[in-house]
């Protein structure tokens, strides 16, 4: 039955991707099966085999020991704060340990150890997708550094792309979360489905781009030509910067979600009391389809599809939160699916992100963005259903 409902999953993804195609005639069906099987097995082993499950839950209890260090630092600033017994208060427990976690991803990239990573990660991924020397950097450097300071690494090369390439990049970035993120979905998620998700999301963003913008990379057009955005920096400015712009982040995200969250509870209430029935539990009629498509148990598909359509309306937070609350209301399975569907940044607010960052760096590519900037979402979203759909599979 689970490769049935693999399969329909399968089916809808690409089948919309190829409506939604800009050239159907050059569809890349090669690079997408060598990146699917690479999928199924980083899953299979992820998920499927001692030695894979061991390693995630040392992952998880890794950074589960560094949200206890980055306490440290949030209890010294608030600790006078009184909390009722058992009680957390998220913007102190899930959102400030991005400061902590910031700083670490500065001091890794200022002593070169993430751009050597990432540089020869990114190498091995275009040798076996072939998806381009820049392409493959990018869709790995995205899920490290995040947005947007990901776009500084390239912004020499920015101005240069053509749209297709353009569109790429960007769907990678969308596609993808900053490592400096992962320390707190963990704390909203269980920790193996958010592993599992970014590496999953990677190919994801690039299967998803062979269909919907196929291209072809001449050798002598690949303008691999990275950026050191902390040339000529002293260690503790750099270690500042990203102290500060965790912080930024982390105010950012609370504001977002005060905002996103009250909306939502006023639609709830104003649509019960109107109709007897909530926004989200409409949304989520409209998004069940999907859900059982991609293997959801039919006793989930609601549930698990407002909380699609809560991540994509509002951000993957806010979906996270929700999903705390009905978690033992779901099956294994439909938890698992959706746990690994929400770990990206495919929101409307992260288009606006997108264009404002290409555009700050190149007006008139921030103009390309703009323009196809609906089926940039589109295409993250579904890299989201994908990377549910295959650790669906699983369960």
């Amino acid at each position: 039955m689970n490769f049935v409902f693999l399969l329909t999953g399968l089916l809808f993804i690409f089948g919309i991707s190829w409506l939604v195609s800009n050239d159907r005639q050059h569809i890349k069906y090669k690079r997408m099966g060598v990146m699917f099987v690479m999928q199924m097995v980083i899953s299979f082993l992820c998920l499927h085999t001692s030695g894979g499950i061991k390693t995630l839950q040392q992952i998880s209890k890794f950074f589960s020991w560094l949200l206890l260090q980055a306490d440290g630092g949030v209890q010294f600033v608030f600790g006078g704060f009184a909390t009722k017994p058992g009680a957390t208060v998220f913007f102190l427990n899930v959102l400030m340990p991005i400061v902590f976690i910031s700083a670490l991803v500065g001091i890794l990239n200022y002593l070169k150890i993430l751009p050597f990573i990432i540089k020869w990660t990114g190498w091995l991924l275009n040798k076996i997708s072939h998806m381009g020397e820049l392409e493959s950097y990018f869709a790995v450097s995205t899920a490290i550094l995040g947005q947007p300071e990901v776009y500084l690494t390239i912004k020499d090369q920015i101005p240069k792309l053509n749209e297709q390439r353009l569109y790429t990049i960007c769907a990678s970035a969308m596609s993808a979360v900053s490592a400096a993120m992962l320390a707190s979905y963990m704390k909203m998620v269980d920790g193996k489905f958010v592993v599992v998700a970014v590496f999953l999301n990677i190919l994801s963003a690039l299967i998803i781009s062979c269909v919907i913008n196929p291209y072809d990379v001449a050798p002598n057009d690949e303008l691999i030509q990275i950026d050191d955005t902390n040339k000529g920096q002293a260690f503790f400015e750099v270690l500042g910067n990203y102290i500060t712009d965790g912080f930024s982040l982390a105010v950012t995200v609370a504001a977002m979600l005060i905002g996103f969250v009250a909306l939502v509870t006023f639609l709830n209430n104003s649509f019960t009391s109107l109709i007897h029935i909530s926004f989200t539990t409409i949304i989520g009629y409209i998004f069940a389809p999907i859900a059982w498509l991609m293997g959801v148990p039919n006793q989930d598909i609601v549930k698990v599809g407002s909380l699609m359509a809560t991540k994509l309306l509002t951000n993957e937070f806010a979906a996270m939160g929700m999903l705390q609350t009905m978690k033992a209301e779901l099956t294994t399975k439909g938890y698992a699916i959706i746990s690994a569907y929400l770990v990206s940044f495919a929101n409307f607010g992260t288009v606006g992100i997108i264009t404002g960052s290409i555009k700050a760096i190149s007006k008139p590519q921030g103009g390309f963005v703009a323009r196809f900037s609906m089926k940039l979402l589109l295409g993250a979203t579904l890299a989201s259903v994908l990377t549910g759909t295959i650790v669906g599979f699983y369960f």
